[in-house]
């Protein structure tokens, strides 16, 4: 946790932003029951919810700085501490964010804005495409949802640990030989530049800044890329893949924006020709056959 003493440091914004700040917390502080927190309900409640102090013990900070913060008072808080405040008040990822803009705190914490929570319909909408594969990445390629044949066409990629389960790192940090993209040299600099037009909308922001180091650290020819500072937009283009056992893919990608969370979007790769759409029906029917002739271990660094 990170408390700057009033009057020091960067501060909470303007004194609209600060009276929209302490207005915003006592609404929804008045809208938790005790009960709904396992807290005894008491007595002699002025007002509905949780008191301020109940709140500053839930979420682990100081009765006096939480009072500083919700009378709108010009400190600091930490990305830590409004997690713990967001817990606490059972904020949903609009209001989340809405909190770290009226806090003017310009990172936004790794937990739900970074993986995202996907409504349910989403993985219906995938799975009814199947088995055209399809799959949702939030702004920095991490693979947050796909569909069986998605699963089938890259196995390596949805096998990977949550935290390693992003399309670029899975690019950069494995060995070119491994790599099931057959027109890597365009594909990977468009990606690349995708994500720095996003790295702009989220500039001093760790979750980021700490993907693209590390990234940088683990591929210099990643990091070769990104010194460029080419910008682009998501957009429908070829993707050709080559699969091990199925043989080479085209593919037409489709880029749609989801409505939640924020810059998430379902990708959809429609087969280019008859060929491919047989390769892929053949790779969705057996899932066991090889994508890649072998896999070297990645090395991670940085």
């Amino acid at each position: 946790m990170t408390v700057t003493a009033p009057g020091t440091g960067r501060g909470a914004g303007s004194a609209t932003r600060r009276a929209e700040l302490a207005a915003f917390l006592r609404n929804r502080r008045e809208r938790i029951s005790p009960e709904a927190a396992g807290l005894p309900p008491g007595s002699r409640r002025r007002t509905p919810g949780l008191r301020r102090e109940e709140v500053a013990l839930l979420a682990g900070v100081g009765v006096t700085w939480y009072t500083w913060l919700e009378q709108g008072r010009p400190i600091n808080a930490s990305v830590q501490v409004l997690d713990a405040i967001s817990r606490t008040l059972e904020l949903d990822q609009a209001e989340r964010e809405h909190l770290y803009r009226l806090a003017d705190v310009p990172a936004v914490s790794e937990g739900d804005a970074s993986r995202g929570r996907l409504a349910p319909e989403i993985q219906v909408i995938l799975d009814r495409l199947d088995p055209i594969p399809a799959a949702v990445y939030n702004g920095r390629y991490d693979l947050l949802a796909w569909n069986a044949a998605y699963g089938s066409l890259f196995p390596n990629v949805v096998a990977q640990p949550v935290a390693t389960r992003n399309v670029l790192w899975q690019i950069f940090a494995m060995q070119e030989c491994c790599s099931q993209i057959a027109n890597r040299a365009e594909e990977v600099a468009q990606m690349v530049a995708v994500l720095r037009a996003g790295f702009g909308r989220h500039l001093g922001e760790p979750a980021w800044t700490g993907f693209v180091r590390a990234l940088s650290a683990a591929s210099p020819e990643f990091a070769s890329m990104w010194a460029a500072h080419d910008v682009a937009r998501p957009g429908s283009q070829m993707k050709i893949f080559h699969h091990f056992s199925g043989g080479q893919v085209r593919t037409v990608s489709t880029s749609m924006t989801l409505p939640s969370p924020p810059e998430t979007r379902m990708v959809v790769y429609t087969p280019a020709d008859e060929e491919s759409r047989e390769r892929i029906e053949w790779i969705r029917a057996n899932p066991e056959a090889p994508a890649t002739a072998h896999m070297h271990p990645v090395t991670v660094t940085g």
